[in-house]
């Protein structure tokens, strides 16, 4: 099976993923009258399970919807011990280096991994571990906040596979890693 680490995140014009504040309503600024997911289902059908950072889980935790995801849920922290009761069989805690966690992923018979969260992201991406990223660009400046990306060993290429116009205002730009 061909393994496959993948990102599909929203950015400010400036780069943020949230706010000075953590939050993320002005994802929200444009109107949405018909909710286009804007590529998210197709892209969510195409992954086998989710690793995200323990940050990004308790925000999920705490949106006030059902359990967004059908999918597992591998959640790396280094201070969570277990689960909360309320996410058992949807979320399950894993430790170790990113090598290490991959592995145990991959030997539970997931490859296509959608890797969330601005940390785990940019750890990812330092390991040279993200093969795709969907990037979708909200037109509104922050002025601060959490970055996507971080400093990096190494300049890493991509390649633009293609571009998306959502509500004539918001630009979603696909890219791979070349090798």
């Amino acid at each position: 099976m061909d393994k496959k680490n993948s990102v599909f995140i929203a950015t400010s014009l400036d780069g943020y993923i949230a706010d000075k504040n953590g939050g993320v309503d002005w994802l929200h600024s444009i109107p949405n009258p018909d909710l286009d997911d804007m590529g998210y289902i197709a892209f969510t059908n195409e992954i086998d399970a989710l690793v995200m950072g323990r940050s990004t889980f308790e925000t999920v935790c705490g949106f006030d919807v059902d359990w967004p995801y059908d999918k597992p849920v591998f959640v790396l922290s280094t201070t969570l011990n277990e689960i909360p009761e309320s996410h058992k069989e949807k979320a399950f805690l894993v430790k170790g280096s990113l090598t290490e966690i991959l592995a145990q992923i991959y030997k539970k018979g997931f490859y296509r991994l959608y890797i969330d969260g601005g940390t785990t992201i940019r750890n990812f991406l330092k390991a040279d571990l993200i093969d795709e990223m969907v990037i979708t660009t909200i037109p509104i400046l922050l002025g601060g906040g959490a970055p996507l990306f971080s400093e990096l060993p190494k300049a890493m290429e991509f390649e633009l596979m293609g571009t998306k116009t959502f509500l004539n205002q918001i630009v979603q730009r696909h890219y791979k890693r070349k090798n």
